[in-house]
């Protein structure tokens, strides 16, 4: 019964997305079949705002259905304390408070990953304000958690959401969004088995979770459609 209720609202997300929002997207180097074949963990790369959840609007029926199943989402203490913490309680089926360190808590969300969990991660781990910085005033840097994840899955693939960024329809700190914005993301679907043997391959010096972490900000860095305008309205005859 929740499964259903978590796919009802992951319906309504993608709908309300689809109807207040302009999607325009990109895909390395072809969009697949299906989105959910085989798929077991879905990484959003440039993370900037709360409203991460419209990138539902992308996304195809059969994942969203899997998604209720069998998805793994971290969500940092922080945020769960928010009121916006109980949207992603019932946004998935295994809603998992993280702290900023490796202790108990993310053990918890390893430990969630059987042979069918679809995860969705925000590999930064923290929101880029707009100065391009985070929090802290830090550099906004990939952490080693995807790269545990991935370690626990043999194989499978993952989809890598490069996204534009959603600062101009809520930033951290602002409440209510600005709708009829255009959403710009880029996509890949990349086999975790391959991906895990040719990271290592790339960066021998650096061991796995360095490697990963070196490759996702690289990719992260050059692919994040920043700079990818939403394509013309076609002029009437």
């Amino acid at each position: 019964m929740r499964s259903i209720l978590v796919f009802l609202l992951l319906l309504s997300v993608r709908a309300a997305t689809r109807l207040f929002f302009r999607l325009h997207e990109d895909w390395i180097p072809t969009k697949p079949a299906e989105m959910a074949d085989r798929t077991r963990v879905v990484a959003i790369l440039n993370h900037t705002s709360l409203y991460e959840p419209l990138i539902a609007g992308y996304a195809s029926t059969a994942l969203l259905w899997r998604f209720a199943r069998h998805g793994v989402l971290p969500v940092a203490e922080k945020t769960m304390r928010r009121p916006i913490g109980m949207f992603f309680r019932f946004l998935v089926r295994h809603a998992v408070t993280v702290t900023r360190h490796r202790d108990a808590t993310w053990e918890k969300v390893l430990t969630s990953i059987d042979d069918r969990a679809l995860v969705v991660i925000l590999p930064e781990g923290r929101m880029k304000r707009r100065t391009g910085l985070d929090s802290s005033g830090r550099p906004m840097t990939v952490r080693t958690g995807i790269a545990d994840i991935l370690e626990a899955l043999p194989d499978g693939r993952m989809l890598t959401v490069y996204s534009g960024g959603l600062h101009h329809i809520q930033s951290p700190g602002e409440l209510m969004p600005r709708l009829f914005q255009p959403i710009l993301c880029r996509f890949e679907m990349i086999d975790i088995a391959r991906y895990k043997r040719e990271v290592v391959e790339a960066r021998p010096e650096l061991g796995f979770s360095a490697a990963v972490v070196a490759d996702l900000t690289e990719r992260r860095d050059r692919l994040c459609p920043t700079d990818l305008q939403p394509p013309p309205v076609p002029e009437e005859d």
